[in-house]
């Protein structure tokens, strides 16, 4: 079997309806597990792209027999990027497990109103601004921006160690090499603002913002993730009440507030930014169109 049969058959395979998966991409995941297993035979660079040069060479019995192993686990509800260990976003690899959420194109969004921002303020003078990511997770986001902004202060916090063992490891991979005694990013094990005596110029926080009762309501990858990094309590508003409420201990005046969230509480989300005095406040919506980002100044 070649290449190409062997990247048919899977997709036919995941494209078929399953009560344990939901599959919105069978061509996209069959291209990446079979580039990975590719890779680690040494039979190309894992490039997707690389698969079509090579479509018409064929496949060993053990090759074929490992690449149907991951669609098997892909089938049974296993996210690609739990299968591969690995995950895109913003042009970096990023490890991940099941103790880390999967970085999502939403976060994106989140990511250029930050830039936005900190350009901003550098235009403004300010020549470092300090930042603080909580819920980091992976450590995507903060990792994103140091490293497209590697003047940046990161601290970034998670309640989860089992996270920041990840959050520590993606840092030492993507950006010491990149930015050589420019690239450390401060991490710290906290419940919020807990253990976070400081005060920044920008918080960042994709957190948790699921509600509770609609966690079993989510695609079956999906409820595999960490349930600490979903589960936003009855209304999916409990950590960002929290954020809102202390995060003026820890900005600087003028300082800025930014939270990803679900289209649906932007409204609330802004009436309680009101309630804690926070100004100017304003959405940036995500490729969808959807409102997914709100940024907000401490007054």
């Amino acid at each position: 079997m070649t290449i190409h049969e062997t990247l048919i058959e899977g997709r036919k395979l995941l494209e078929a309806p399953s009560s344990s998966s939901c599959i919105d991409t069978p061509a996209l995941d069959a291209a990446l597990l079979l580039s990975d297993i590719l890779r680690r035979n040494c039979l190309s660079s894992g490039s997707r792209e690389e698969l079509i040069t090579l479509g018409n060479e064929y496949l060993s019995d053990q090759n074929r027999e490992d690449f149907f192993r991951l669609v098997s686990r892909r089938l049974n509800g296993e996210c690609a990027a739990y299968i591969l260990g690995k995950k895109e976003f913003r042009g970096l690899t990023f490890l991940v497990t099941p103790a880390v959420l999967v970085p999502r194109p939403d976060t994106e969004t989140l990511v250029e109103a930050a830039l936005e921002h900190i350009d901003l303020m550098v235009q403004q003078g300010v020549k470092n601004p300090s930042l603080l990511d909580l819920c980091t997770g992976s450590g995507a986001l903060a990792i994103s921006l140091k490293n497209e902004r590697p003047f940046l202060s990161i601290t970034a916090s998670d309640i989860s160690r089992e996270a920041l063992k990840i959050a520590v490891l993606n840092a030492t991979l993507l950006l010491q090499n990149r930015h050589p005694g420019n690239g450390t990013i401060s991490f710290i094990e906290s419940s919020l603002f807990d253990k976070i005596p400081r005060q920044f110029d920008i918080i960042v926080s994709n957190p948790p913002y699921v509600p509770s009762d609609e966690i079993n309501c989510l695609a079956p990858e999906v409820r595999r993730e960490p349930r600490l990094a979903l589960d936003g309590g009855n209304d999916g508003l409990d950590l960002i009440r929290k954020i809102i409420s202390q995060s003026p201990d820890h900005l600087v005046p003028g300082g800025v507030l930014l939270l990803e969230a679900a289209p649906d509480q932007m409204p609330a989300i802004r009436s309680l930014m009101e309630a804690q005095q926070f100004g100017s406040i304003n959405v940036h919506r995500d490729l969808a169109g959807m409102d997914r980002v709100i940024l907000a100044f401490k007054r």
